[in-house]
């Protein structure tokens, strides 16, 4: 019997349930947990087991922005149609964590990737796809969600080395965990225990044929998602999730599996950037400038580092990079939010203008 403790419901749960939805009136609303997106519906897990929903009429008016809309994770207020054949989705309770990134292209939109996740495992193989500055950019995502970030280095039984893959990535992720595994060789699994207790929920993300879906596969113990191999040429993936869905593995956990991304483009900077480079920010401090931007500054601790052989180079170049596309983007976001927010405030006055604000609120 299917319960949505075993989707990770808890106390913490049930307090920000009451604290909402205890006292609403004229429904009958129940908790459930979006384990499938499918865009303009999804799959909900409830205590009455697994059904359709999609968003009522009245929250479809009201979310803006793409932010806004569910995803994949989220706990949702939902009222039973046709004894649980399918549903309508009244709310969100509040996330813990958000895992975002900017939609792809030149359109300025949030993409919510997972939301409520504990863990976000960042994976990456370890063969000619093996990229630490790529995985640098993954790390600001994590640092950024509130979720704490392991770097899970998939297909070590095609690597000869290893373990200077390992040191190396563990000097571009300070503090962070890196394990290596091989799901074929069922090695490396003992690892990973920690991450993946009841009530736990994990989530996978990184670049096409990293080999999530393989991962997803191996810590379930079953055949839940298609697999492909890499091309042969540059050991590049092929898309094999095409949405994201969630899955109870038997050792309680909740994992995610999301589909791979050719580019990871940031969305905004809650502190990962330092978090992600905090050998930089500790080095940062001992600058003669506060405002130092590390470039050609007299009394520069982190050129001097560069200098010494104590920061690599090219993570300076990446540091610097990412800053100033965060910065660029963070500016385009004032002007949209600016935007939207006078579109809305038009929206309004016609809607109060014409009555039309009676029927939504009836709807």
């Amino acid at each position: 019997m299917t319960n949505i403790q075993q989707y990770g419901w808890n106390e913490n749960w049930s307090l920000k349930w009451d604290e909402k939805w205890k006292e609403t009136e004229d429904k009958q609303l129940v908790p459930g947990r979006i384990v499938g997106d499918f865009g303009s519906k999804y799959r909900v897990m409830t205590d009455l087991g697994e059904t359709w929903g999609e968003l009522s009429g009245k929250l479809r008016h009201m979310f803006v922005a793409s932010g806004d809309f569910p995803a994949i994770g989220d706990w949702v207020a939902l009222s039973m149609q046709d004894g649980g054949e399918h549903a309508i989705l009244h709310g969100l309770l509040p996330r813990n964590s958000v895992i975002s990134r900017k939609v792809a292209g030149n359109t300025q939109e949030e993409q919510i990737v997972a939301s409520n996740v504990d863990t976000l495992f960042l994976v990456s193989a370890l063969n000619d796809d093996f990229n630490v500055r790529r995985m640098e950019r993954y790390l600001i995502m994590a640092w950024n969600s509130g979720a704490n970030p392991v770097i899970l280095l998939t297909k070590a039984d095609l690597c000869l080395d290893a373990e200077s893959k390992i040191a190396e990535m563990q000097s571009a992720a300070p503090g962070v965990p890196v394990h290596a595994v091989s799901a074929l060789q069922d090695n490396g699994r003992e690892k990973l225990l920690p991450y993946i207790g009841s009530g736990q929920t994990v989530a996978l993300t990184g670049s096409s044929g990293c080999g999530k879906s393989t991962m997803v596969n191996w810590l379930c113990r079953k055949n839940l998602q298609l697999t492909q191999d890499v091309r042969e040429g540059d050991s590049r993936g092929r898309h094999t999730t095409t949405h994201r869905e969630l899955f109870v593995m038997p050792d309680g956990g909740i994992i995610v599996d999301t589909p791979g991304m050719r580019e990871l483009q940031l969305w905004e900077d809650e502190g990962g950037l330092d978090l992600a480079f905090s050998d930089i920010s500790s080095l940062a401090a001992a600058c003669r400038f506060s405002n130092c931007r590390h470039e050609r500054e007299e009394g520069c601790a982190v050129l001097e580092a560069v200098r010494t052989g104590e920061l690599e180079e090219k993570r300076l170049l990446n540091y610097r990079k990412t800053q100033r596309e965060l910065l660029y983007q963070s500016t385009k976001e004032v002007k949209l939010k600016r935007k939207t927010a006078a579109s809305s405030k038009v929206n309004s006055t016609r809607t109060r203008g014409y009555g039309w604000r009676k029927e939504l609120d009836e709807y």
